[in-house]
């Protein structure tokens, strides 16, 4: 349906004018405003979808005929919450220029709050004909695409109960990093119908179990609409890790046990809600430097048939050496290695991900986001820019400027590596921590001095710009990558079930199968490899910095060797909840560690260690100790058969003042670390400060929790184990 042609005086359109703010489909009992940005459009159809008696579909379409600033829009009355739509966008069809128009696609409205339905690849979601790119294609595409939905942006009567956002400091945060989906999909104690959705994980059975762990905020993979590549669907496989966004303020409607006509919207902040009354917070992985459309070749779903030209990065055209004239190069520049890279750059691009983050703080109450490939995000032009339109608007944003940001501080080209890069506020995913704990834990360390750096804080690579130790997010394991009981049984990739031949997913694994290759029912192997584990949990949960725990490595999570698992749906990936009894030693190893950082200030400081007394006459704050009881020279931080090293931390007073700036004080403790093959003899270093002291955490099986020690005494740290001391007051 059109609006009517103008045949007497007085005749009111179909369509109204509506008007051209905000973006998307914004819904009042009076009317729905559409607006949608397509500045080099010739024509723009809304296509509204209703729900036939007989059980079909039928398609009513309105030409919207107002246009300002790019941003065509109208209004319809009568629209209400939950009805389908999507656009026809028709103008010029040439590739070279950058210009994809094809009406014969119906594209997803960029700022739909929900989405319904799913992308089935098929020769129809492409703009081109496959054996010719240069021809427009006309077959229709609406059948295979997903609908945008209209949703009440109060969500009706969506109550949150006062709930606050409870801003916790990074220093007391840990970080649970899981997939809505797989946390739950083999829960037992979750209702079956709420497996693997967002009602199941903020179901008590996961906000009660992650909050006796010891966990203070769930990072989610990615939750924006998203779908799966042609590639994987031709394979049999679907896209699992979710970073394929195409909706970037849509909650993912396949994890809704409630439907996908809003209700995905209520439910997902329901999850919040549940999550913050358990006292977890929620940060969320976002892919906004890519979307699913892929290269210049790939599928048209929303933005390349609005602007094509406009959202994607292109190779900066070289001018004639004659003329000096530029011509326009159509050539997509990728950074993300998924085909495209979105141009945060572009007024409208830069908007809609401003706006996408403020929706998600303000209207869904998550907490942070952690940026999938940041560096990407923060070019100008080609080159990394610091000061870069997306870091200085969110840098001063009243809104975002105070929630959690994580950046992943890379993308994939060769210059994008950021690690200790970022401005403040920023937080970031510190690979480098990631390394060389596998390394040490593996043997492979070249001597003490990068390990005690990293279990410090990274102050190399934080403390020259002025940033603290959380500005680190440690992790050994993350969802890219082996998984922690994959990290101590195999040496090499298994990723035959991906369909690549097993050319996907890194070799640099940095793992141990400690002398066999894969899983094995040798009690003696096994105990080792649970000892190893156990020993990378506590050194990951007593580090300096904010550690991040990839879901289930706590309880024997395997991907049986698979280090690239982005398309399995299936067990392969899932959280198996049957294995906690097997690996109840990791399980309390880690509860054990965060207990310790929650309740002892010493363990999560916010100042940097100096390596001096706080107060005339007291102890150092940090001091590094050889195994025969002195202090580390600098010929020890060179020996590359050094395998043991002592870390004592004082809390005879803190550096940092308290929040009324009192004084803090708080047990000391000294930590061991015994990489090495054989046990260790160390000798306690005997000292004014610190007379007496007792095993808190061990993994060593010979040194039992709660044996008491004295200054000057020797103590045996078995081999490949982890013993922490915490002082004993009088």
């Amino acid at each position: 349906m059109v609006p009517v042609a103008w045949t007497h005086l007085g005749q009111t359109s179909r369509v109204w004018p509506g008007r051209n703010w905000p973006l998307g489909a914004t819904w009042t009992p009076e009317q729905t405003n559409f607006a949608v940005y397509a500045p080099e459009a010739s024509e723009v159809t809304l296509c509204v979808f209703t729900d036939a008696p007989d059980g079909g579909e039928e398609e009513h379409r309105h030409v919207l005929t107002e246009q300002s600033l790019g941003i065509w829009h109208g209004a319809l009355p009568d629209v209400r919450p939950g009805t389908r739509y999507g656009y026809r966008v028709d103008g010029p069809w040439d590739p070279d220029a950058g210009h994809r128009f094809n009406p014969h696609k119906l594209l997803l409205d960029p700022y739909a709050m929900a989405v319904s339905g799913d992308y089935t690849p098929a020769p129809a979601t492409f703009g081109y004909v496959f054996d010719n790119p240069e021809e427009q294609s006309t077959e229709d595409s609406a059948p295979f695409v997903p609908r945008s939905v209209v949703v009440d942006p109060g969500s009706g009567d969506f109550d949150w109960e006062g709930d606050q956002p409870m801003r916790r400091r990074w220093r007391d945060t840990v970080i649970y990093e899981c997939h809505v989906k797989g946390m739950t999909q083999l829960h037992d104690r979750v209702p079956e119908h709420l497996r693997g959705t967002y009602a199941g994980l903020g179901s008590p059975a996961v906000t009660d179990y992650l909050r006796d762990l010891g966990v203070t905020a769930v990072e989610l993979l990615p939750v924006h609409q998203f779908v799966s590549e042609p590639g994987l669907t031709e394979r049999g496989t679907s896209n699992y890790w979710g970073y394929n966004s195409i909706g970037y303020f849509a909650p993912h409607a396949a994890y809704s046990s409630s439907g996908d006509r809003g209700e995905q919207v209520r439910e997902f902040k329901e999850m919040v809600k549940a999550l913050h009354r358990a006292g977890l917070e929620v940060i969320l992985d976002v892919v906004y430097n890519h979307t699913a459309e892929a290269g210049p070749l790939g599928p048209t779903l929303s933005f390349r048939g609005l602007d094509d030209r406009g959202f994607y990065k292109r190779v900066i055209p070289v001018p004639d050496p004659e003329t000096g004239e530029v011509e326009f190069d159509d050539t997509y520049w990728d950074v993300t290695g998924c085909g495209n890279t979105v141009d945060s750059n572009h007024p409208l691009a830069l908007r809609l991900i401003l706006d996408s983050l403020r929706y998600w703080v303000t209207e869904m109450h998550v907490d942070g986001f952690r940026f999938d490939l940041m560096s990407a995000l923060t070019r100008t032009g080609y080159d990394i820019d610091m000061n870069s339109d997306l870091l200085v608007a969110i840098g001063q944003d009243p809104i975002l400027r105070h929630v959690k940001l994580i950046a992943e501080p890379w993308d994939a080209s060769m210059d994008g590596y950021l690690v200790g890069g970022m401005p403040p506020p920023w937080v970031e995913w510190n690979d480098q921590y990631r390394d060389e704990i596998r390394d040490f834990w593996r043997n492979h360390a070249q001597g003490p001095r990068t390990v005690a750096t990293r279990l410090a804080g990274s102050s190399d690579l934080y403390a020259d710009d002025g940033r603290s130790a959380y500005n680190s997010i440690n992790f050994v394991t993350a969802h890219d990558g082996f998984t922690l009981r994959d990290l101590v049984t195999y040496e090499h990739k298994h990723n035959e079930a991906n369909g690549e031949d097993n050319r996907d997913g890194t070799d640099n694994n940095r793992s141990w199968n400690h002398g066999v290759e894969g899983e094995t029912d040798d009690p003696a192997l096994v105990a080792v490899r649970r000892r190893q584990a156990a020993n990378m949990m506590a050194t990951l949960c007593l580090s300096n910095g904010v550690p991040m725990i990839t879901a289930g490595d706590e309880r024997g999570r395997t991907q049986r060797g698979n280090n690239n698992a982005y398309c399995q749906d299936n067990e392969i990936s899932w959280v198996d909840w049957s294995t906690q009894d097997a690996w109840l030693d990791v399980y309390e190893v880690t509860k054990t560690a965060l207990r310790l950082r929650r309740d002892h200030p010493a363990l999560r400081q916010r100042h940097w260690f100096e390596g001096r007394p706080t107060i005339k006459g007291g102890p150092k704050d940090l001091a590094w100790l050889h195994p025969s009881g002195r202090e580390m020279r600098e010929e020890d931080w060179y020996d590359h058969e050094l395998r043991t090293i002592g870390m004592f931390v004082s809390g005879a007073p803190l550096r940092a003042p308290g929040p009324r700036g009192e004084q803090q004080v708080d047990r000391s403790f000294m930590l061991w670390f015994n990489a090495g093959w054989l046990p260790q003899a160390v000798h306690l270093p005997e000292n004014d400060w610190v007379q007496r002291g007792e095993v808190v955490l061990s993994t060593d099986v010979k040194l039992d929790v709660g044996a008491e020690v004295e200054a000057g005494d020797r103590i045996s740290v078995g081999r490949r184990s982890v013993v922490v001391l915490r002082e004993l007051k009088d």
